[in-house]
């Protein structure tokens, strides 16, 4: 029986997906694959139903990524479950490095492929994310020497962009959470696992190399400053228990400060303060994580942990 699923979110994907299915079928490990479509308009569908052992699910209408993804989790039958995003080229060694990595290690909730960038193959584009005190999510290496990050670590969270999870644990600590639509809902279901105690993961043999922002166009634009203004609010909001909001607020007072002070200058001012002013309705009509004191010591080390993060941020 195959051991690893890859799903795939799609969204008139039609320039990259082909590519995408492409290096799939050239791996050293076979896999199951499923195509979940949000009602794509391009064409791109048809790409995948070229393929006989691919299966695919479509949607009635675009449900932003956590949907497409939660559907494919849904669905998958095999221990563990790859999210690749469709603007992606993988590396023949991909699936099986990744299952390599996961599969040693017990406590692993997931674990992070070193993306490249597509275009700029010697430029990392992830090597696993961290989150800080600031409310700051960053991808570690960005734009950095594709030789850097070449030994497995821990990160904060996978990018849901290239990552293995089990698929077990997401029983325990829920689906990708539909509120957030698309952006940092990686960063929040990786959150969910460190406060239950889980681990996630880093591994450079993974490799897959990424287009980057095919949905949205670009790496800033009106709809992804907008929706990752609002989500981090959301993360926040939604993991942390209130005497530690009381304790980072000032720090998220100057990271969101920064960010606010810099989209103004990149001429998305409005879109980031009116993403803010979502965050706060959404937090309202959100869920929020429960609290659990059994996981006290969890949460104080992840705590030290976003403090850390903010110094390494800051100082390089």
């Amino acid at each position: 029986m195959k051991e690893v699923t890859v799903i795939i979110p799609n969204y008139n994907g039609i320039v990259y997906l082909g590519g995408c299915l492409e290096s799939l079928a050239a791996q050293t490990m076979k896999c199951d694959i499923i195509v979940v479509d949000n009602a794509s308009t391009d064409g791109s569908l048809d790409i995948a139903r070229k393929y006989d052992d691919i299966r695919i699910i479509e949607l009635s209408q675009n449900f932003g990524f956590c949907r497409a993804v939660n559907e494919g989790i849904a669905a998958t039958k095999t221990k563990y479950l790859i999210l690749l995003n469709n603007d992606t080229k993988a590396d023949p060694m991909f699936v099986e490095e990744l299952y390599k990595a996961i599969d040693k290690h017990d406590d692993t909730f997931s674990v992070a492929a070193k993306m490249l960038q597509m275009n700029r193959p010697d430029r990392i584009d992830s090597a696993g994310d961290l989150y800080c005190a600031l409310g700051w999510a960053f991808s570690l290496g960005k734009d950095g020497s594709a030789g850097r990050y070449d030994r497995e670590s821990v990160v904060f969270s996978a990018c849901g962009g290239a990552a293995i999870y089990r698929k077990d644990l997401f029983e325990q600590i829920g689906y990708f959470d539909e509120l957030h639509f698309s952006y940092l809902e990686d960063v929040d279901v990786g959150y969910r696992a460190r406060i239950m105690g889980y681990t996630n993961r880093y591994t450079p043999r993974a490799i897959v190399y990424h287009a980057g922002s095919a949905s949205t166009g670009s790496r800033y634009n009106p709809f992804k400053v907008r929706l990752a203004a609002r989500n981090s609010w959301y993360v926040i909001y939604k993991n942390m228990p209130a005497l530690q909001i009381i304790l980072n607020l000032p720090f998220f007072l100057i990271g969101f400060g920064t960010k606010a002070l810099f989209f103004i200058c990149k001429g998305y001012g409005r879109e980031y303060l009116s993403g803010m002013k979502r965050g706060y309705l959404m937090c309202v009509a959100g869920r929020k994580y429960p609290f659990d004191s059994r996981f006290i010591k969890n949460y104080c080390r992840i705590q030290l942990e976003l403090w850390f993060n903010m110094f390494r941020r800051i100082f390089g």
